[in-house]
């Protein structure tokens, strides 16, 4: 132990009150890298559920921008039989 330790007293013993001190510490320690193991799995797991979300929605817009294509060439050829049909009357 160093000198500054001589300054103050101890009770119980300096020994045992080290011996707790580093118990604690250890213990911290441990409980401080299981902490961070849990945040960084969260975390993981919310970029995973944003990526997700962001590929669902560009999905979804390539769909709607897919449906309203073949919806619109619908109605395009069915103005196109309409206008030959009255123009052949």
């Amino acid at each position: 132990f160093s000198k500054a330790m001589d300054v103050y007293s101890f009770e119980p013993s300096i020994y045992e009150v080290w011996h707790d001190l580093h118990e604690f510490f250890y213990a911290s320690v441990i409980h401080g890298a299981y902490l961070e193991g849990a945040v960084s799995e969260q975390s993981s797991r919310m970029n995973a559920m944003e990526n997700a979300s962001k590929n669902a929605s560009e999905m979804l817009e390539k769909i709607s921008l897919i449906y309203n294509r073949a919806r619109q060439a619908k109605i395009t050829t069915e103005l196109c039989e309409i206008i030959s049909g009255a123009s052949a009357v």
